[in-house]
């Protein structure tokens, strides 16, 4: 049966979201989030869970695993945070120094994370640990599930020069985790985080709710999406918002410039090139062509903000109501440099594309060869 047909027989606005998910995950369907919102009806949760640890869970992940946490993830009975940075590894993201020692049937976690998304309401996190330090740094990681809510964990959020705090800081001091939900082999863990790097890059903006949508699984659905979403509201000034640039031109009576519309045709020639790009990835298979996206996404959006301000002028410091676009192209100049970092700098993305893409000689690295433990920090 064809998923028009499926929808058809099956569909009631009037059941509950968990309901109607189990359904499309017993038939199958549940990860067609598109064409299940081109038919009008809810998919499966927005967020990293669905776009990033299910596909990292039925790559690298045991039987068991998938068992435990495929099902109710699609069902959105539990959600997800990303726990990979730390404020001394970012971009060298395999210079991690989070420990995980072995106790017993189990692990004890010990360090810190930070950039995570999402982290004050997860129920589970898809940690990066170091499990060995007398190896070099990219065979000492492991990967684990890590179970949130204990005490062991705390989490703060971090206030951005924006204003708002979508992120937050963990800390770990002797988190649980059973020895069950290691994912992969014990030291595979990066094979795990370049698996999640190729979705994120390929990930999407949460969907906005539907428009029109009644009943009981859609009233839930959209609340779930708000509140999924919230963390996510300043995401379009991040990306410089170039759609508002035309008529911001018009409105403050530059759109006759000839310096103002050779700068927005620039910002559209790129755009467009951009989108169709774009296109083709998602129909090619995850891998490093999406670093090309993401430089051009961090290209369009400070291109955005140069041509917002030149319109905007010195009133486009200005934030509130009374400000240009209420606050909006403000917000923009202070946003755009985070998407320059998030899911990995601009230079990590052109040493991807050299190196995976172009075949060029892998940038020098001493510490590469070294154990962990000599590598100095």
């Amino acid at each position: 049966m064809d998923l028009n047909s499926w929808v058809a027989e099956h569909w009631d606005p009037e059941m509950g979201l968990r309901q109607w998910r189990s359904l499309l995950v017993d038939s199958g369907f549940a990860l067609q989030a598109a064409e299940l919102a081109a038919l009008g009806v809810p998919g499966p949760p927005d967020g990293v869970g669905v776009a990033l640890v299910i596909p990292v869970l039925r790559e690298h992940g045991s039987e068991e695993l998938q068992s435990r946490f495929i099902r109710p993830t699609l069902t959105g009975e539990i959600t997800w945070c990303q726990l990979f940075s730390e404020p001394g590894a970012g971009s060298d993201l395999a210079g991690l120094a989070t420990r995980a020692v072995r106790d017993g049937a189990g692990w004890q976690v010990t360090g810190q994370k930070v950039w995570s998304t999402g982290a004050k309401t997860a129920d589970y996190g898809l940690l990066l640990a170091r499990s060995d330090w007398d190896v070099p740094k990219h065979r000492g990681i492991t990967a684990f599930v890590l179970p949130m809510r204990q005490p062991a964990v705390e989490v703060r959020p971090l206030r951005q020069m924006n204003g708002h705090s979508s992120f937050n800081e963990v800390f770990f001091d002797g988190a649980s985790v059973p020895d069950v939900n290691v994912i992969g082999e014990l030291g595979g863990g990066w094979a795990v985080a370049l698996t999640t790097l190729a979705h994120e890059r390929r990930l999407a903006v949460f969907r906005p709710a539907h428009g029109g949508a009644t009943g009981r699984a859609w009233r839930e659905a959209i609340e779930e999406r708000t509140a999924a979403a919230e963390p996510h509201k300043w995401y379009p000034q991040r990306a410089g918002r170039p759609e508002l640039v035309v008529p911001q031109a018009r409105d403050n009576g530059k759109d006759a410039d000839p310096v103002t519309r050779q700068a927005i045709g620039r910002l559209t020639e790129t755009t467009f090139a951009a989108r169709w790009t774009a296109q083709r990835r998602q129909a090619s298979p995850v891998g490093a062509a999406g670093s090309i996206g993401k430089l051009a996404s961090s290209d369009i959006a400070r291109q955005s903000a140069r041509v917002h301000g030149s319109i905007a002028g010195a009133a486009g410091m200005l934030a509130g109501p009374d400000a240009p676009l209420d606050g909006i192209i403000a917000e923009i100049l202070v946003s755009v440099p985070g998407i320059s970092i998030a899911g990995g700098t601009d230079e990590i993305q052109h040493t991807i594309i050299g190196e995976r893409m172009l075949g060029l000689p892998r940038e020098p690295d001493v510490s590469r060869e070294l154990p962990f433990r000599d590598v100095p920090r």
